[in-house]
């Protein structure tokens, strides 16, 4: 038998929510529904999937372009050490 105690899950009362989810509306750019007073969180919540979505594409490119400019450079790297004299 386990002495382990269970965590009860956080809770949060529905004013708490309401507060998370507009900070979360404010950090997203061209919100489309920052013009209403009252928002539906689930539009919310599907407007913060998409743009984390957006964000991780863009990562993903970036690192692909770093790889390809870092190997580049290490390619360069190279051809210039061949080339050069032996110094040793």
């Amino acid at each position: 038998m386990s002495t382990r105690r269970r965590r009860s899950p956080l809770k949060f009362t529905q004013d708490e929510i309401n507060d998370l989810v507009l900070k979360l509306e404010a950090l997203l750019p061209n919100s489309s529904s920052r013009c209403t007073s009252t928002v539906a969180t689930s539009k919310i919540l599907e407007e913060t999937c998409n743009y984390i979505k957006i964000l991780n594409k863009k990562l993903d490119d970036l690192s692909l372009k770093l790889a390809s400019i870092d190997g580049e450079a290490f390619t360069i790297l190279l051809q210039q050490l061949a080339q050069s004299p032996d110094e040793n």
